[in-house]
């Protein structure tokens, strides 16, 4: 089940699974977080959170019109592979179609570009070094 949550409910999946629990929860916080537009999903398999993600609303360099940047998308290791991301992204898809906006974008790890693309994004930038984490893309879909 999706539902929308509080950053409090998200900030140890973000830290087990993003930054292999280097840091502690408030460590985790994006810029944004606790902005009234931002908004926050999980995915829960019974009472257990499994995967989350945040929509923060951002534009991408001079890309025009409304924009959220998904970020802080991570699933805990048990239940990767089993389409949860891949619900809680179209689930945010189909809200923010819904509010009007016109793309989402985020830095996508490397290893995370071909889920993206399954979800209708693209690349957009070269590959660079978000350092002590790895190589990312921007990649962007469009929404309405």
């Amino acid at each position: 089940m999706i539902k929308f949550i509080k950053v409090e409910d998200l900030l140890s999946i973000r830290n087990e699974v993003l930054r292999e629990g280097r840091l502690t929860p408030d460590e985790c916080r994006f810029a944004g977080d606790e902005k009234e537009e931002s908004f926050h999903l999980g995915y829960y398999v019974g009472d257990e959170l499994a995967c989350v993600a945040t929509f923060h609303p951002q534009t991408y360099k001079d890309y025009p019109g409304v924009a959220y940047q998904l970020r802080g998308m991570a699933t805990v290791e048990k239940y990767r592979s089993q389409g949860f991301g891949n619900q809680l992204v179209n689930f945010a898809i189909v809200y923010m179609r819904g509010q009007k906006v016109n793309y989402c974008w985020c830095n996508a790890r490397k290893k995370a570009v071909m889920f993206y693309k399954s979800l209708g994004f693209e690349i957009i930038s070269d590959e660079f070094e978000v350092p002590g984490i790895g190589p990312h893309y921007v990649m962007y879909v469009k929404i309405m």
